[in-house]
This record gives C-alpha cells, structure tokens and sequence, in this order.
C-alpha cells in the first residue's frame, strides 16, 4: 500500500521519477500493452528478475531497540499456496546477519567423535544431498498474544513461520563421516555469526532427519537465512536451526547455553521452568480475511488459511464463523506434507452479521489446536514461547476484522 502511495504521489509531480517497490522496477504503463512493444529480455533486470511494480508485499519488522537483535515478519495475509518466497521468508536474528566468504567457511565436528574432521562447502556438496519442504517457525511467534489481543494482522500475530523447499546433506551422513563414540548423547551447534549462537540437540534427532542446508527454494540459502550453510532441525524451534554454521561438538549431556537456560525455557506458575520444549506443536491461523481487512459486501468469501505441525502432517482443519459453536470441515489443499505448511479453505456466505472466525488442526498423531484460555490455564503468563492456541477474528457488521480473544 505504501508503495502504491508513493508511486501515485510521485506520479502526480512534474519531472519526479516514480518510486519502485521493493523487489521492483518502476516502468511507464501503456494505455493499450498490446500497440507497444515491452521490455526486451536482461535489458534492466541484471539478469536476477524483477517483480511486478504492482505488488508490494514486505517482511515487517518489529519495533526492537536495535535493528541487529530482531525479527522481521512474513506477510501471511498475502500468501498464495504453502511456499513463501525466500525474500519474503522470516527472519530473526541475535547480532545480525553475518556476512562469510563461502570459499573461505568451514565446518569444524569434534568432541565424543572417533576422527575429528572439518568440512569445506566444496566437500559438503559432494556428499548426497537430499530436498525437502519444511516449515520454520520461531517459538516466539505470537509472543504479544498471550494476554490479550496486541497486534493488528497475521502477519504480526503469526508471522514468525514460513516454509521452503530446504536442500542439503543429511546430518546424519557427516556424523557417520567422523564416526560417534558410545554415549553419544548430545550435539552443540555453533552459528558463525556476532551473537555465537548456540544450542543442544539431542543426538536421536540429530541422526534422525537434521539437514546441514546449503539451498533454499531453488538457490543458495539467502544471508538473512544462514549463507553459506545452515543446521536445519524439522519440527522443532526455530533458533536451534543454527544459520552461519561452523561448528558441531559431541557430548554426552546437553551443553546448557544461554540460548536454552535464561532464554527459550518455559516459566511455569510455580516457578518452575520447562527446559529443552523443542517441538513446534499443531496450530493453524485463518490468513484471509484476517485483521485490518474490511469485507466490502455480504455475500460468497473463501476462507483461506494455514495449518502446520512439527509433529508431522496435518490431517484435519475445522472452521468455524459462530466463535466455537459450530465447526465445519475445511478442505485441505495438497500436497500434505509433514512439517510443512498446509493451505485449506472453506466456503463461506456472509450475511453481514457479526461474525467469529477461527480454526483448529488436528494432525496425524491425533494431537488438536488447544484453546489460548487452555494454554493459559495450564502454563500461566510468564512464559512467552510456544503459543499455539485458536486465533479469532471478528468481523463486524461494517465489514471491518479485527483481532480479539473468543473462548
């Protein structure tokens, strides 16, 4: 919208050239495109590609103190099917985003290892690779939520997940290339960039599906996602698919960082607190209409959302526009994958009444989206990971939605 503005602002004053969105070329729009030849092919792309000048979707940051230790939103509310464009994918970062020489990064496996080794990129890539759709998420997707309705849109409510299509070497391979020593239990993973981000991963999930990432979406990963490699751990949160990675280290215990001590732990109403919750539980959101969107009529809408688990597929999404009271079976738009995002949708005739709209997921371990107030209840307000509960939306009979708690 605000590219748009711009363009048409700019537009409107004599001699100023148009402002391009992101990702774009400002061009000069014909009255009739077909009595005019158009741009010639590589003439003013670099030979990379453009988007068109009319769509102007963005990550969104969040208002951190400083821009280095921060998170950028996906805008889910625009998305169209279960990918999300590599320039659009989420970001967060602990001290930036570090800039490597590929041809000078290595990876360095040592600790309770029976030859220690270090790996190059070029000896990474002759190993077999393997690709797979996989959704991120940060356990802090939804933080503002816990305690009442904060954010405006989905992309601010959920926009900390986005799925891709990851390639790259099964961990697996390069742990059996330095051999594991018995009582193997723990791996550390270090990123390479100035936070020195590390953390635990338990050795069963390590060997079981840890992808060593060199390739996102069709290309190398981009430097907001790790280049030149990243630890990628499916279903799990999302700081411990370490981006930057240079080193792995083998232990028999878990290496107690404070990205898993004073950071990521659930703090529980006794004071108690949950260490090592890694996994990224079933949850589902409502994308459209979503917050901030305004129904111009009542009539036919098509609910369209997402639904994902890191326990592994969806099988399951229920809609509902009576706030609970009635649900109705979504249709789930293929393929389904596990630890992926899944696109569903359902019908739907407004009759310009206030409506609730949520939805919950049920995935193939039987596992249901639970309630924010069920959440709550059971973990309190001290902790602001894993907030998995149904999203509401409201749309009042001016048509306007909005972000609101409805149990």
């Amino acid at each position: 919208m605000l590219g748009a503005m711009a363009a048409v602002g700019a537009a409107g004053v004599p001699g100023m050239a148009a402002a391009a969105t992101p990702g774009a070329k400002e061009r000069t729009v014909p009255p009739d495109a077909t009595k005019v030849q158009g741009v010639g092919v590589a003439v003013d792309d670099g030979g990379y590609g453009l988007r068109s000048q009319f769509e102007t979707e963005v990550r969104t940051r969040y208002p951190t103190k400083t821009t280095e230790s921060s998170w950028s939103f996906t805008p889910l509310q625009n998305s169209i099917g279960m990918v999300t464009p590599s320039g659009l994918h989420y970001e967060r970062h602990h001290g930036g985003i570090a800039t490597i020489d590929p041809s000078k990064h290595m990876l360095y496996v040592h600790g309770m290892v029976k030859q220690a080794k270090k790996f190059s990129m070029a000896d990474l890539k002759r190993f077999p690779a393997l690709s797979r759709l996989m959704f991120l998420e940060c356990s802090g997707n939804g933080l503002t939520e816990w305690a009442k309705p904060t954010l405006k849109t989905v992309q601010g409510t959920h926009g900390l997940t986005s799925t891709s299509e990851w390639v790259g070497v099964p961990l697996s391979t390069i742990l059996n290339e330095a051999g594991l020593k018995p009582g193997a239990k723990w791996l550390l993973a270090e990123g390479g960039d100035a936070a020195v981000m590390t953390r635990s991963i338990p050795i069963e999930k390590a060997m079981k599906d840890c992808l060593l990432a060199y390739g996102q979406n069709g290309e190398a990963i981009r430097p907001e996602q790790g280049y030149p490699i990243r630890l990628f751990v499916p279903g799990y949160e999302g700081n411990m698919s370490i981006k930057w990675l240079r080193r792995l280290e083998v232990s028999d215990m878990p290496f107690m960082t404070r990205e898993e001590t004073s950071k990521y732990t659930d703090l529980m109403p006794d004071g108690t607190a949950l260490q090592f919750s890694f996994l990224m539980e079933a949850k589902s959101v409502i994308t459209y209409p979503s917050g901030e969107m305004l129904l111009q009529k009542p009539g036919f809408y098509e609910i369209s959302g997402l639904a994902w688990s890191g326990r592994g597929s969806i099988k399951r999404v229920e809609v509902s526009v009576d706030g609970g009271k009635s649900w109705r079976d979504a249709t789930l738009h293929g393929p389904v994958l596990p630890i992926c995002h899944t696109r569903f949708t359902l019908p739907w005739e407004w009759d310009g009444k206030e409506a609730i709209l949520q939805s919950r997921c049920t995935d193939d371990t039987g596992y249901v989206q639970p309630t924010i107030k069920a959440l709550v209840d059971e973990r309190g307000l001290s902790s602001v990971y894993h907030l998995n509960g149904i999203q509401s939306w409201k749309v009042a009979a001016s048509g306007e939605v909005s972000n609101v708690h409805h149990y």
